[in-house]
Protein backbone atom coordinates (compact mmCIF):
# COMPACT_ATOMS: atom_id res chain seq x y z
CA UNK A 1 0.00 0.00 0.00
CA UNK A 2 1.11 3.51 -0.85
CA UNK A 3 -0.83 6.37 0.73
CA UNK A 4 -3.60 3.90 1.47
CA UNK A 5 -3.79 2.82 -2.18
CA UNK A 6 -2.93 -0.74 -3.26
CA UNK A 7 0.44 -0.85 -5.03
CA UNK A 8 -1.08 -2.07 -8.30
CA UNK A 9 -3.61 0.78 -8.35
CA UNK A 10 -0.96 3.34 -7.39
CA UNK A 11 1.29 2.04 -10.17
CA UNK A 12 -1.56 2.35 -12.66
CA UNK A 13 -2.20 5.94 -11.58
CA UNK A 14 1.50 6.74 -11.97
CA UNK A 15 1.64 5.15 -15.43
CA UNK A 16 -1.52 6.95 -16.60
CA UNK A 17 -0.08 10.27 -15.37
CA UNK A 18 3.19 9.52 -17.15
CA UNK A 19 1.48 8.68 -20.43
CA UNK A 20 -0.78 11.73 -20.16
CA UNK A 21 2.32 13.87 -19.56
CA UNK A 22 4.10 12.42 -22.58
CA UNK A 23 1.04 12.80 -24.82
CA UNK A 24 0.26 16.36 -23.74
CA UNK A 25 3.96 17.28 -23.81
CA UNK A 26 4.17 16.14 -27.42
CA UNK A 27 1.23 18.43 -28.24
CA UNK A 28 2.87 21.35 -26.39
CA UNK A 29 6.16 20.80 -28.23
CA UNK A 30 4.28 20.53 -31.54
CA UNK A 31 2.71 23.88 -30.71
CA UNK A 32 6.12 25.40 -29.95
CA UNK A 33 7.48 24.10 -33.26
CA UNK A 34 4.59 25.91 -34.93
CA UNK A 35 5.01 29.10 -32.84
CA UNK A 36 1.75 28.49 -30.96
CA UNK A 37 1.08 28.75 -27.26
CA UNK A 38 -1.42 26.03 -26.37
CA UNK A 39 -2.22 27.25 -22.86
CA UNK A 40 -4.66 24.49 -21.88
CA UNK A 41 -2.33 21.74 -23.07
CA UNK A 42 0.59 23.45 -21.33
CA UNK A 43 -1.26 23.53 -18.00
CA UNK A 44 -2.26 19.88 -18.41
CA UNK A 45 1.30 18.89 -19.34
CA UNK A 46 2.77 20.72 -16.36
CA UNK A 47 0.24 19.25 -13.92
CA UNK A 48 0.58 15.66 -15.12
CA UNK A 49 4.35 15.85 -15.34
CA UNK A 50 4.71 17.33 -11.85
CA UNK A 51 2.37 14.63 -10.52
CA UNK A 52 4.31 11.93 -12.37
CA UNK A 53 7.55 13.02 -10.71
CA UNK A 54 5.94 13.41 -7.29
CA UNK A 55 4.19 10.03 -7.34
CA UNK A 56 7.44 8.37 -8.37
CA UNK A 57 9.01 9.19 -5.01
CA UNK A 58 6.47 7.12 -3.09
CA UNK A 59 7.41 3.79 -4.65
CA UNK A 60 9.25 1.61 -2.15
CA UNK A 61 13.00 1.69 -2.68
CA UNK A 62 15.78 0.72 -0.30
CA UNK A 63 18.23 3.22 -1.86
CA UNK A 64 18.37 6.58 -3.55
CA UNK A 65 18.53 5.53 -7.19
CA UNK A 66 18.71 7.04 -10.68
CA UNK A 67 14.91 7.35 -10.79
CA UNK A 68 15.05 9.62 -7.74
CA UNK A 69 17.70 11.81 -9.38
CA UNK A 70 15.60 12.06 -12.56
CA UNK A 71 12.54 12.96 -10.47
CA UNK A 72 14.40 15.73 -8.64
CA UNK A 73 15.82 17.08 -11.90
CA UNK A 74 12.39 16.98 -13.51
CA UNK A 75 10.77 18.89 -10.63
CA UNK A 76 13.55 21.51 -10.69
CA UNK A 77 13.13 21.97 -14.45
CA UNK A 78 9.34 22.16 -14.12
CA UNK A 79 9.67 24.79 -11.39
CA UNK A 80 11.70 26.94 -13.79
CA UNK A 81 9.17 26.38 -16.59
CA UNK A 82 6.29 27.40 -14.33
CA UNK A 83 8.20 30.47 -13.19
CA UNK A 84 9.13 31.40 -16.77
CA UNK A 85 5.57 31.08 -17.99
CA UNK A 86 3.37 32.29 -15.16
CA UNK A 87 5.61 34.74 -13.26
CA UNK A 88 7.74 36.19 -16.06
CA UNK A 89 5.37 35.54 -18.98
CA UNK A 90 8.26 34.41 -21.21
CA UNK A 91 9.82 37.88 -21.22
CA UNK A 92 13.42 38.11 -22.39
CA UNK A 93 15.54 35.09 -21.44
CA UNK A 94 12.52 33.39 -19.84
CA UNK A 95 11.27 32.33 -23.28
CA UNK A 96 14.46 30.31 -23.76
CA UNK A 97 14.12 28.90 -20.23
CA UNK A 98 10.54 27.87 -21.03
CA UNK A 99 11.35 26.22 -24.38
CA UNK A 100 14.38 24.36 -23.09
CA UNK A 101 12.57 23.40 -19.88
CA UNK A 102 9.49 22.02 -21.61
CA UNK A 103 11.67 20.06 -24.02
CA UNK A 104 13.86 18.72 -21.20
CA UNK A 105 10.88 17.79 -19.01
CA UNK A 106 9.30 15.86 -21.88
CA UNK A 107 12.64 14.24 -22.67
CA UNK A 108 13.00 13.06 -19.06
CA UNK A 109 9.51 11.51 -19.22
CA UNK A 110 10.34 9.73 -22.47
CA UNK A 111 13.75 8.68 -21.14
CA UNK A 112 12.06 7.09 -18.11
CA UNK A 113 9.51 5.50 -20.43
CA UNK A 114 12.26 3.86 -22.46
CA UNK A 115 13.80 2.54 -19.24
CA UNK A 116 10.45 1.05 -18.22
CA UNK A 117 9.81 -0.47 -21.64
CA UNK A 118 13.20 -2.20 -21.52
CA UNK A 119 12.36 -3.46 -18.01
CA UNK A 120 8.83 -4.67 -18.73
CA UNK A 121 8.81 -5.91 -22.35
CA UNK A 122 10.24 -9.44 -22.40
CA UNK A 123 11.78 -9.10 -25.86
CA UNK A 124 13.60 -5.86 -24.99
CA UNK A 125 14.57 -7.15 -21.54
CA UNK A 126 16.22 -10.13 -23.25
CA UNK A 127 18.21 -7.74 -25.47
CA UNK A 128 19.35 -5.54 -22.58
CA UNK A 129 18.82 -7.26 -19.22
CA UNK A 130 21.01 -4.82 -17.28
CA UNK A 131 20.31 -1.77 -19.46
CA UNK A 132 24.01 -1.39 -20.15
CA UNK A 133 23.85 -3.30 -23.43
CA UNK A 134 23.97 -1.71 -26.90
CA UNK A 135 20.24 -1.94 -27.74
CA UNK A 136 19.35 0.12 -24.68
CA UNK A 137 22.19 2.60 -25.19
CA UNK A 138 21.30 3.08 -28.86
CA UNK A 139 17.60 3.55 -28.04
CA UNK A 140 18.41 6.24 -25.46
CA UNK A 141 20.93 7.87 -27.81
CA UNK A 142 18.27 8.09 -30.54
CA UNK A 143 15.80 9.64 -28.07
CA UNK A 144 18.45 12.14 -26.94
CA UNK A 145 19.36 13.19 -30.49
CA UNK A 146 15.70 13.61 -31.44
CA UNK A 147 15.04 15.82 -28.42
CA UNK A 148 18.18 17.89 -29.02
CA UNK A 149 16.96 18.55 -32.57
CA UNK A 150 13.43 19.36 -31.39
CA UNK A 151 14.76 21.72 -28.74
CA UNK A 152 17.01 23.51 -31.22
CA UNK A 153 14.17 24.00 -33.69
CA UNK A 154 11.74 25.08 -30.96
CA UNK A 155 14.16 27.74 -29.68
CA UNK A 156 14.27 29.19 -33.21
CA UNK A 157 10.54 28.99 -33.96
CA UNK A 158 8.74 29.68 -30.67
CA UNK A 159 8.15 33.41 -30.34
CA UNK A 160 4.55 33.63 -29.14
CA UNK A 161 2.61 36.78 -28.48
CA UNK A 162 1.08 35.54 -25.24
CA UNK A 163 -1.45 37.39 -23.16
CA UNK A 164 -1.49 35.47 -19.90
CA UNK A 165 -3.26 37.06 -16.95
CA UNK A 166 -1.04 38.28 -14.18
CA UNK A 167 1.22 41.19 -13.25
CA UNK A 168 2.86 43.11 -16.05
CA UNK A 169 6.60 42.60 -16.38
CA UNK A 170 8.27 45.83 -17.40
Amino acid sequence: MILGIPLSTYTLIHVVLSLAGIFSGAIVVWGMLNAKMLEGWVAFFLATTVLTSMTGFYFPSPIFGPSHAVGILSLAVLALVILALYAYRLAGPWRLTYVMGVTLALYLNVFAGVVQIFRKAAFLRSLAPTQTEWPFIVAQLIVTVIFMAIGTIAVKTFHPDIKLTGPDID
